[in-house]
Formats: structure tokens, C-alpha cells, sequence
């Protein structure tokens, strides 16, 4: 059977292409337009990404026939707040859907959050200054018409799935040299995500719980795993890799053949 993967990216063009690991008559890659990118027509929006999103998602599992357990979503960058939220849409269905692994590359926790950490090249602030004026910045978010809170999306994902002992599996992927999303976007996630997986939420410890398990690879980062009964949750940060070069490295590969291993560990051989 063929697996799918579901691509969610800052792109203005089609793609369907084969992943070049594995076998790749087993892998496909399906990408779409943003509304108003492209060839699509209309215009971004919060609601009308999360419709594209669902219907493109549809055609996959009852058009080119493929199930939920075998279709991975993968996003990176704006992709990542409608893949995270699309699979909380999901997981919150009756009965719930369920994909074989999400992976998030240079996510962001909200809109909000981004605006207010983002500068030009890496240096030039545009809204950071009025963070200081909480009264200023409160009253400019009021124009921000598209909010695409991940971190809420993503912690009530984890809880469907763990609430509905669903198997599950999260890759959240960043460089700290990322001076468009900084890194510390995805420490947030993961966070948010982890905090969402236990019944009681994390004590004040688990940074130093982080320390103590995560791996060290020196050069090439950092990795970090949080399992629970029913799902994983992994957190791959690595030294260099800007916001979009991160995208050719190896461990965007692995990251994607780990997923589709846990799911069949013959899909390689």
C-alpha cells in the first residue's frame, strides 16, 4: 500500500514529487497553492486555508484512496499553523482521524507571538518595540485579523489523542540561526504540547527534565523525545540550518522515514 505525504509549505507552486529514500514507489508528496498564490484564486484567510486544507486531505484518503495511518502531514514555516490545526480539526471528529505522524519545521505559536519577535534580516525589529507599550501592542494585535494560535491548536490535539488513547506521533524541527521564526517558537510548542500529554500538566522541573534526557549532539544540536503511553513527541533543534536551508539537511528526511517506519518497519527494506 502507498503512503502519502501531505506538504504544507510557504509555496506558490504544485508539487508531486517522490521522496528519493525508500522505495520511492512507495512515497508520494502532495502540495497545493495558498488561495490567492499560484493558480489558486481568492485570497488567505484563517478559515478559507483550513477549508483548502481538509479538502485536499479528503481527496487523499477517498479519491487516491489512501488511509489516514499511512498519510504523514508535514508542513514548514506559515504550513505549519494549518497543518497543526487541521489535525486537531481531526482528532476532535467522532470517531477521531488520526495521521501517521505530523512534522513541523520552523513552526510559530501564534500570530501575535511572530509579529512581535520578527525582524527584518535578523536585526531590524518592526513591532518588537512596542512590546514595552503592552497597551500599544494590545491594541495593534486588534488588527490582526488572522490569529492561527498553535499553541492552543496543538495542546488540545494532544489531549484528543490522549484522551482518546489514539496513536500519535510529533516532529517539531528548528534551527537556532532561524532569524525569521526564531527557535525559541518551537521550544514553546513542544512545551505546549508535552504540558498537554499528562493529566496533571508539567511541574516546574521540566526544563531541567529536558537537560537530563535530552541528547546532545554537540555541532549538530540537540534532540529531546517525550513518550507517553500512546504517542511520541520529538524535538529536533539544530545549530544551523537559517529558516529555509534547514529544509534540505538530512534530518528533514529522517525525520519523515521515522515516521513511516513506525508505522510499517519494512517501508525501507
Amino acid at each position: 500500500m502507498e503512503l502519502g505525504e501531505l506538504s504544507l509549505r510557504d509555496t506558490e507552486s504544485p508539487t508531486i514529487a517522490h521522496c528519493p529514500a525508500g522505495d520511492p514507489a512507495k512515497i508520494h508528496v502532495l502540495t497545493f497553492d495558498y488561495r490567492g498564490f499560484g493558480k489558486s484564486t481568492g485570497s488567505p484567510s484563517e478559515t478559507g486555508l483550513m477549508m483548502d486544507a481538509l479538502d485536499v486531505i479528503d481527496w487523499a484518503m477517498h479519491v487516491a484512496g489512501i488511509p489516514p495511518s499511512r498519510i504523514l502531514i508535514f508542513a514548514q514555516s506559515m504550513g505549519t499553523a494549518v497543518s497543526i490545526a487541521v489535525s486537531k480539526h481531526l482528532a476532535l471528529q467522532d470517531p477521531p482521524v488520526i495521521f501517521a505522524g505530523t512534522v513541523l519545521v520552523a513552526p510559530f505559536v501564534d500570530v501575535a507571538t511572530l509579529v512581535s519577535t520578527y525582524r527584518v534580516a535578523g536585526t531590524i525589529p518592526i513591532i518588537s518595540p512596542f512590546t514595552r507599550l503592552p497597551l500599544v501592542f494590545k491594541y495593534l494585535q486588534r488588527f490582526i485579523r488572522d490569529k492561527w494560535l498553535s499553541k492552543d491548536s496543538i495542546a488540545q490535539y494532544m489531549r484528543a489523542n490522549e484522551f482518546n488513547e489514539e496513536k500519535y506521533r510529533l516532529t517539531i524541527i528548528h534551527a537556532e540561526d532561524d532569524y525569521d521564526i526564531p527557535w525559541h517558537h518551537s521550544q514553546l510548542l513542544f512545551w505546549h504540547a508535552v504540558n498537554a500529554s499528562t493529566s496533571t500538566g508539567m511541574s516546574y522541573d521540566f526544563e531541567q527534565k529536558k537537560l537530563d534526557s535530552k541528547a546532545d549532539l554537540g555541532a549538530a544540536g540537540s534532540t529531546m523525545e517525550w513518550r507517553t503511553d500512546n504517542g511520541v513527541i520529538r524535538e529536533e533543534i539544530l545549530k544551523t540550518g537559517l529558516h529555509d536551508v534547514i529544509m534540505g539537511y538530512p534530518v528533514i528526511t529522517m525525520a519523515v522515514m521515522r515516521h513511516f517506519e513506525a508505522v510499517d518497519p519494512s517501508f525501507t527494506s
